[in-house]
């Protein structure tokens, strides 16, 4: 951006400091220990300044300094502009300290992140947090974001990624309607109704259990097909299908007993879900505050789950 006429005639920062501290205690000494300068280095600071507006701005006495009549016209207004910054510094640098702001997949965020939420919360009162929700990397650089939750293989160049669970994928459904349509053997899905049956995971699934059921056939049977993860979970728990889904984030759902597997097989994944942070904020105390509870919640809500076999060149759903 090209200067302006008005930065140019702005006079050094550090010499309009100085003459700040001098004017407010009449002092050269006094000004020198409060900006941890010596006498000699403020003494030249002025000077400096004094160069720049073409007038004395202090009359030099044997034992203090007074300002002259220039002095004193500019003395007002240059502290309440140096007050005026340290205000919005001070506002700026406390409210950094005292927000944290998280983004997160939406199913995440629904489904694992808020029903623990509260007792970071409680643990940490100092914080105040805000969740957004959003399926793209964020970038730190830009955003107004101090850590993500994201989903993926944890390979984020420049971003610290700390592993929060892995991730297998399972058919999960309402206990009523395990019972109802007598669900025992993955062969039974076939006759079940499918929420969303051409999401690619059901395909993987099927052939993990030895059933070779092409797509189309999945995909053109007559069923609800929902955008989100969370939609086909929602739907499952009010008894209206089978939903292919990540169990560990329903974890809450399955220790209350409102969603159940619908035959007991899981499938690992090659990915996992994530805490994503820039590299140089490690150090930060609302980072590390969040970052060693998550990690904890996550361990200790790790959930059993049924026989599963790795499979890897999966196409991820939406999550």
């Amino acid at each position: 951006m090209p200067a302006t006429a008005a930065h140019l005639r702005l006079p050094p920062l550090a010499a309009v400091r100085v003459f700040e501290a001098a004017a407010r205690h009449q002092n050269f000494t006094r000004a020198a220990e409060e900006l941890g300068m010596t006498q000699a280095a403020v003494s030249y600071q002025i000077r400096l300044l004094e160069d720049r507006v073409g007038a004395a701005l202090f009359v030099r006495q044997p034992r203090q300094v007074a300002l002259t009549a220039i002095g004193r016209r500019l003395a007002g207004p240059v502290g309440k502009a140096l007050a005026d910054i340290g205000t919005v510094f001070r506002d700026i640098c406390e409210e950094s300290q005292s927000i944290l702001t998280i983004s997160s997949l939406q199913t995440m965020a629904i489904n694992w992140l808020s029903p623990r939420l509260a007792q970071f919360q409680i643990e940490n009162p100092q914080l105040e947090v805000r969740v957004g929700t959003s399926e793209h990397l964020v970038d730190f650089a830009t955003e107004s974001v101090d850590l993500a939750l994201r989903y993926g293989l944890g390979e984020w160049p420049g971003l610290v990624a700390e592993k929060l669970f892995s991730c297998h994928y399972a058919p999960l459904c309402a206990p009523e309607l395990r019972e109802q349509l007598q669900l025992r053997k993955p062969e039974d899905l076939l006759r079940a109704p499918l929420l969303s049956p051409g999401d690619d995971f059901w395909k993987v699934w099927f052939a993990d259990v030895g059933i070779d059921v092409p797509k189309p056939k999945l995909g053109d049977r007559a069923a609800m097909s929902l955008q989100m993860q969370a939609m086909n979970i929602q739907a499952a728990m009010r008894g209206h299908g089978v939903a292919m889904a990540v169990p560990e984030l329903f974890a809450y759902d399955i220790a209350a007993g409102r969603l159940v597997f619908a035959v007991e097989h899981a499938v690992a994944d090659d990915r996992a879900y994530w805490i994503v942070y820039p590299q140089e904020r490690q150090r930060e105390r609302k980072i590390r505050l969040f970052r060693d509870w998550a990690l904890a919640e996550a361990s200790a809500g790790s959930l059993k789950l049924p026989s599963m076999a790795q499979n890897g060149d999966v196409a991820a759903p939406v999550r």
